[in-house]
Order: C-alpha cells, then sequence, then structure tokens
C-alpha cells in the first residue's frame, strides 16, 4: 500500500471537533456533533493519492464541474417506499437540492421536508458504468447526526441475478449516526445476510469521518473481497469457492459486474434504531471524487 498525502487527517479532526464543541455547545458528546453547515463548509482536508502499484484508472469522476451530477456517468434510483429497511426518506431525481456538484465536490443532501408523502427527501445515485474486480476508491466526508444512514456500497443488476440476497451486496462504507466514530464494511448473499444473521462484516474507528476526506476503499478480486480506510485493511472476506467442495454462487456471487451506489438513507431498520433527530437537518455526504482502477491482483 502506498502513503496518503494528507495533512494529519486525524488531529486536525479531532481539534477541529473539540474546538466546536466549546465554542457552540460549552461540551458535547460523540452524538451531539454540529450539523455540517455548523462545522464550516470546504474547511476539511482535501486527500491527494497517487495510483494505486499496478492499477490503470479505468473510469472517475472528478467533480470538476458544476450542477447536476453528470447524467453520461450517474443515473437515479427513485421512490419513497421504505427500501426494504422502513427509511423514512423519499428518493429524488435530478433536483439539485439533493444532490449537485459544486466547489469541486460532489453533495447529496438529506433535508426534512414533506415530498410525495414522505416526510425527508435525499438521493441515491448509481453509476451507469459497471465492472467486475478491480479497485474502488472513494474520497467522502460523511454526515453527522441520529437517524442518518450514508453508505458508498455495490450492486449487480437484480433483475438479471435472482434479486438480494442472492445476487449479491458489496458495503464498501456505511456508517449510521448513533455510532458516529464507527465505520463498516460489509458482504450480503444467500448464504451469507443479515436476514439470517450471517452477514459477513467488520468495523473501524474513524473518528474524523464526519469532519475531514478520508479515503474508502474495495480491492475486489476473483480470490477475495478487502476493505480499506485510508491505509487501514479492516475486512476480507475470502472466495469459497476457490477451497470449499460444498460452496456455490449462494457464498460466492461476485463474479458479475457490479455497479456503484452512494446515498444517505434516512432512519430505517438499522440507522433509526435509536430514533431521528428532527433538529438536524438538512444532512450532507461529500464526495471529493470516485475513481475505479483495473489492478494486476491475483
Amino acid at each position: 500500500m502506498r502513503k496518503l498525502s494528507r495533512n494529519s487527517i486525524r488531529m486536525r479532526g479531532a481539534a477541529l471537533l473539540t474546538a466546536v464543541c466549546l465554542l457552540v455547545l460549552g461540551s458535547c458528546t460523540s452524538d451531539q456533533i454540529p450539523a455540517w453547515s455548523e462545522l464550516g463548509k470546504g474547511k476539511a482536508t482535501r486527500l491527494q493519492v497517487a495510483v494505486p502499484e499496478g492499477c490503470d484508472l479505468v473510469w472517475s469522476d472528478e467533480f470538476d464541474y458544476e450542477g447536476l451530477p453528470d447524467p453520461e456517468r450517474w443515473r437515479y434510483d427513485r421512490g419513497g417506499h421504505g427500501w426494504g429497511n422502513h427509511e423514512l426518506q423519499f428518493y429524488t431525481e435530478s433536483r439539485s437540492e439533493n444532490a449537485r456538484v459544486e466547489d469541486g465536490l460532489l453533495v447529496i443532501e438529506a433535508h426534512r421536508e414533506t415530498f410525495q408523502g414522505n416526510g425527508y427527501t435525499s438521493v441515491r445515485l448509481l453509476s451507469r458504468q459497471e465492472w467486475t474486480y478491480g479497485r474502488f476508491e472513494i474520497a467522502a466526508r460523511l454526515p453527522s447526526g441520529r437517524g442518518t444512514w450514508p453508505a458508498i456500497w455495490m450492486l449487480p443488476d437484480l433483475r438479471q441475478h435472482g434479486g438480494w440476497p442472492r445476487a449479491g451486496e458489496i458495503d464498501i462504507m456505511e456508517h449510521v449516526g448513533f455510532n458516529p466514530d464507527s465505520v463498516h464494511s460489509t458482504v450480503h448473499t444467500a448464504a451469507y445476510n443479515h436476514m439470517l444473521g450471517t452477514h459477513q462484516g467488520a468495523s473501524i474507528n474513524v473518528p474524523t469521518a464526519r469532519t475531514e476526506f478520508n479515503l474508502y476503499a474495495l480491492d475486489w478480486t476473483p480470490s477475495g473481497i478487502r476493505g480499506f480506510v485510508n491505509d487501514d485493511h479492516y475486512f476480507t472476506f475470502e472466495n469459497e469457492r476457490l477451497t470449499e467442495p460444498e460452496a456455490d454462487f449462494r457464498h460466492w456471487p461476485f463474479d458479475k459486474p457490479f455497479h456503484l451506489i452512494l446515498n444517505i438513507a434516512v432512519g430505517g431498520s438499522w440507522g433509526g434504531r435509536h430514533g431521528v433527530d428532527p433538529e438536524i437537518w438538512p444532512q450532507r455526504m461529500e464526495v471529493d471524487w470516485v475513481r475505479v482502477y483495473d489492478c494486476d491482483n491475483p
């Protein structure tokens, strides 16, 4: 792994957090972090990251334009039916209040507002391009507050591959506001999923997740999946079909094209486990860039 060029991300984030808490609240615990607007838009350290060794860049969005997300790169999921998790938001399409590019950043923003019968709006962006294997890197700063549930993840075309969870799911990054300093990476398959209580995943402490840009990365090869935050490798899921005679697609469906998804959910079975704070909105996830590499990994 190469080193990240960043200006002491964790120390700067911790110092900023402490200063805001002292100035605004007198003192605060980790679940009382002010909204992004109070933390100061654009003040986080932006990441400068070299191309991974043995990899070629095959797709990216650097967000070096203004307006709606590039329609040649991104499409939308739309609706407010709970998305299988009792979520509260309506995902809108081509609505700048919920998704826009400004100041070199993709902004995904959730609002508390009545829309199509739902009490919140947000966006769920899907890449038009799909890939089988590669290294996926996303530089992002996460929202803050109880009830937020941002995610950077991957799915295949569920219509062609038997639906969820048979088709598989790869979660590069998930974060829930009631557990603010933890980030999670998980996979779901027919054999391993949260409906059965068998899902495979890991968590890592990222105290700067809401105040600084961090690198959320995934290495996906025919032999396994590995999750990273910055230089820290914290999650591994091996392809059992290579070692276990009884293993099949139920254990490893990750041999077909998947697309990327970026979203903020509100509430839901996990994000809303401790309720939704009605006073924190709007909340945003900022994405500096998304990059996909073809790598010479076994």
